[in-house]
């Protein structure tokens, strides 16, 4: 689950971009009613499919699946494109996202084998209703209340040690903190060196096995004129060689299998607490202007955005890409599960699952949001993020990405929509220029 950066320069596209919202894989081609792919209640939601590809070896039939919150079926069935168009349509009394799936077929079955024929589209129907399936555990403040109090016991112990710059004007350090369990954050801080003070910025990263941090992603910011803290997810030092991330315990890569059914155990609980702690760290630095502090990441790093944001006040602005951990007991009440991938069929698991939901944090935010879902998006399925934004109670600004999966799987142009809008926030940001989320509406 790769992070992508909105500083990134943005790739050239070689080919002439289709119609706003047409998706094809030259062999077919779909065209949905609404470029938007967002429609009301009641709505005709819906595609055109027509056949774009005329070789010999391009398919003519077709199977196709549509799903409700990508887990219930709708509708499925064939099509044969040989005799001209198709179309599937969809009219919905509640608020729902729709996931079609649409596979060639070879011999009367379908061919999953064609990967590269394999067309994904999605939709939103009143996207702006969506409401959690469960309620919020009735101690989760207090809970998470009590444990940031422990926290606050423990001195941070900053050790700063000044490393070797790749971005001229930028002073680069890697950073440890003393933390919970006899545990450590570590990461990387990196600020201009021209002396003054600085908006900051903290990163949080996507899930994996540990990995290395690497320099340019604290730098890029700095060199821009943030105070740029970035932090490892896990207790392990951010600048190691290959082998030592490879020589680490099995159970540190399969971490969000840690204390699933107990919340006091819970991977995320010293997780989501080495963030607060990070944030705390940033409001303390004599650098810091005082003024904006962003929190941003990407997938389970989105994940962790939304949770400190809901925990610290400080907090100004929160910047996620298609962020995890939303819904994690989706598959109990009719909608896609994504990561991390709790076994909720456990009732232990399943009553410690809320405590981490993103979604339970979400009331909590009032720092300016803005949020990134993919319609396609089966990691970070778009349902919760959906969810999650509505409970938000700061301005906020939804990013549709209509035709995205998950990031690492997506073009550029398919996550446009948030690298552009997120790019212009940071630009205005560091100018101390002030932001103006828009409001969603249903174009």
């Amino acid at each position: 689950m790769a992070m992508l950066l909105p500083l990134i320069a943005l790739a050239s596209l070689h080919h002439a971009p289709l119609a706003l919202g047409t998706q094809t894989n030259g062999s077919i081609t779909l065209t949905p009613y609404k470029a938007s792919g967002i429609y009301n209640l009641n709505e005709t939601a819906g595609w055109k499919i027509t056949r774009s590809g005329s070789t010999d070896n391009s398919p003519t039939k077709y199977h196709y699946q549509l799903l409700s919150n990508n887990a219930s079926v709708l509708m499925s069935g064939d099509w044969d494109l040989s005799n001209g168009p198709a179309t599937l349509e969809s009219k919905s009394s509640n608020p729902e996202m729709l996931f079609l799936k649409v596979t060639p077929m070879s011999g009367g079955a379908t061919n999953e084998s064609r990967s590269s024929s394999i067309l994904e589209a999605g939709a939103a129907i009143q996207p702006e209703q969506l409401k959690p399936v469960e309620p919020k555990p009735k101690d989760f403040d207090r809970f998470w209340s009590s444990k940031i109090k422990e926290l606050q016991k423990i001195p941070m112990n900053p050790v700063v040690t000044p490393d070797i710059s790749d971005a001229p004007g930028v002073d680069f350090s890697i950073i440890q903190l003393d933390h919970i369990n006899g545990e450590h954050v570590y990461g990387q801080i990196a600020k201009p060196t021209k002396k003054g003070k600085y908006p900051a910025l903290l990163l949080l990263q996507w899930a994996s096995p540990p990995y290395p941090l690497y320099k340019g992603w604290a730098t890029q910011y700095a060199h821009q004129g943030w105070l740029t803290l970035n932090i490892e997810p896990h207790n392990v030092l951010p600048n190691q060689p290959k082998s030592y991330y490879d020589a680490l315990p099995d159970s540190i890569k399969r971490y969000n299998e840690i204390g699933q059914n107990d919340r006091d155990k819970n991977y995320f609980l010293r997780m989501y607490l080495a963030d607060y702690r990070a944030v705390d760290y940033l409001t303390k630095c004599p650098d810091w202007d005082g003024k904006t502090l962003v929190v941003m990441g990407t997938s389970m790093g989105g994940q962790q955005s939304l949770a400190v944001s809901g925990l610290h006040p400080k907090i100004t602005h929160v910047i996620v890409n298609e962020p995890a951990g939303c819904d994690i007991n989706a598959s109990l009440y009719g909608r896609q599960q994504g990561y991390p991938y709790f076994n909720v069929k456990d009732p232990k698991v399943a009553a410690t699952a809320p405590y981490f939901d993103a979604i339970n944090f979400a009331p909590h935010i009032h720092a300016k949001a803005l949020v990134a879902m993919g319609f396609v998006d089966t990691i970070a399925p778009p349902t919760g993020i959906w969810t999650a934004f509505n409970l938000m109670k700061g301005p906020k600004e939804a990013a549709p990405m209509f035709n995205s999966p998950h990031n690492n799987m997506a073009t550029t142009q398919q996550q446009l929509p948030f690298t552009k809008r997120s790019q212009e926030w940071l630009n205005a940001l560091v100018k101390g220029e002030n932001v103006n989320p828009v409001k969603f509406r249903n174009p």
